[in-house]
């Protein structure tokens, strides 16, 4: 019972502080909430001085949440396939090609470049950490996260087909971050001596092509059944049923989960509410799997908020953390930039598309959750610390500047 307290009160806080964004400062809901958690760390951390046994008691209990199991073996699953279940089938085969190619090609040029460059920063900066860690670096933060872009975007006045590229390739290219993850932290578990060529690629194929296919079997699975029936409660049930069984399934033949929840989303998101239900349960689905992922969201930020108080914190995290932030963005940009100019893709785009998806690529809990995973000798406490402070320059600066970005280039944007 007492995760049930815990989860209460994290609830009843995202709640409050929902309103008060909301109601007075009518900030993105992803970024109020955030907000929300940091300045509640800050404010238990003051009381701290005055009653250290009271910070004490706060951080003990936060201890007992597991932040990166429950959001990769939990929230994830949800969160995937509510995105996914909202996105337009039809617009995002118009961008498949640059979609796939961003996810997949895109993610390992930002895995090694991104690696490459923090390793030499911190031998510049007399820090020096190995480079195969600098790579699980690389890796757990090239993906953007799926979540937090969908959360902003929302909000944003964006074309449609620009933002269904950037939601699809954050739903896509999460699912391939997570699997270069693994097979990274493969190599850096086994050595590299170990580890023969074809390894990686099998793994990387299971993972991949398993998860993939699984999503596309389940969501079958669950058309097939939807399609005999018009019961908005059964068929709601059915979905909650694909996500939850179709993740453990994933996990348990060791392929991709997000890939999975990605793929299932999308065919029960277009070919189900269009072949399979009544308007009446389509409606409900929809609103239902909104719901869930506002209530998810909500608790994800201000659980990340929150785990300020579990960072360790230098003085020298904060100039890394800064410079590495400028890193980032620069790799995604270049990571972008190479294969549109290689594949040719930059003929179909409108004037300024890789400023903005760069721009909106934001990193977010799921790199967080990455970086907790991380063993104690992999330098795991320095690599949370710039992790988090990675994550938290981009929900805050760039969350906060899409918008304005976006806006300030209107007219140069095709719709």
């Amino acid at each position: 019972m007492e995760l049930f307290h815990i989860f209460s009160v994290i609830l009843v806080i995202s709640a409050i502080f929902a309103y008060i964004n909301y109601k007075y400062f009518k900030l993105p809901g992803a970024i109020g909430l955030l907000l929300a958690g940091l300045l509640l760390s800050l404010l238990v951390q003051v009381l701290g001085e005055i009653s250290p046994a009271f910070e004490v008691l706060v951080e003990g209990r936060l201890r007992e949440i597991d932040f990166s199991e429950i959001l990769l073996e939990f929230m994830l699953s949800f969160l995937l396939f509510a995105g996914a279940l909202h996105t337009d089938l039809e617009k995002l085969a118009q961008s498949k090609w640059p979609v796939l190619i961003f996810a997949t090609i895109g993610v390992l040029i930002s895995t090694f470049i991104t690696g490459t460059a923090f390793y030499y920063l911190l031998q510049l900066v007399n820090y020096p950490v190995e480079y195969i860690y600098c790579l699980l670096f690389g890796a757990l933060i090239s993906p953007t996260d799926p979540i937090a872009v969908l959360g902003i975007l929302k909000q944003a006045k964006i074309p449609k087909q620009l933002e269904v590229s950037i939601t699809g390739e954050s739903l896509f290219n999460d699912g391939v971050g997570v699997v270069v993850f693994i097979s990274i932290f493969e190599i850096a578990q086994i050595g590299v001596s170990n580890i023969e060529g074809s390894f990686v690629a099998e793994l990387f194929l299971k993972e991949v092509g398993g998860g993939i296919g699984l999503g596309l079997l389940i969501g079958y699975i669950a058309f097939y059944f939807m399609r005999r029936i018009d019961h908005y409660q059964t068929e709601v049930i059915i979905s909650l049923a694909v996500v939850t069984g179709g993740y453990s399934i994933a996990q348990y033949f060791h392929f991709s989960g997000p890939l999975a929840m990605v793929a299932a989303g999308i065919l029960i998101g277009n070919q189900g509410t269009r072949l399979a239900m009544s308007k009446t349960t389509a409606d409900y689905l929809t609103k239902f799997w909104e719901m869930v992922d506002e209530v998810l969201n909500a608790v994800l930020f201000v659980l990340i908020g929150l785990e300020l108080m579990l960072i360790p914190f230098h003085r020298e995290y904060f100039l890394i953390g800064i410079i590495t932030t400028i890193i980032v963005l620069l790799v995604r940009y270049v990571a972008l930039a190479i294969p549109t100019y290689s594949f040719m893709l930059h003929r179909a785009f409108a004037p300024n598309t890789l400023l903005i998806m760069t721009w909106g690529g934001l990193r977010g809990g799921i790199s967080i959750a990455l970086a907790l995973s991380l063993k104690p000798e992999m330098h795991r406490e320095f690599i949370v610390a710039i992790t988090y402070a990675v994550v938290l320059l981009s929900l805050t600066i760039q969350g906060l500047t899409i918008e304005k970005l976006i806006r300030r280039l209107e007219g140069k944007v095709q719709v």
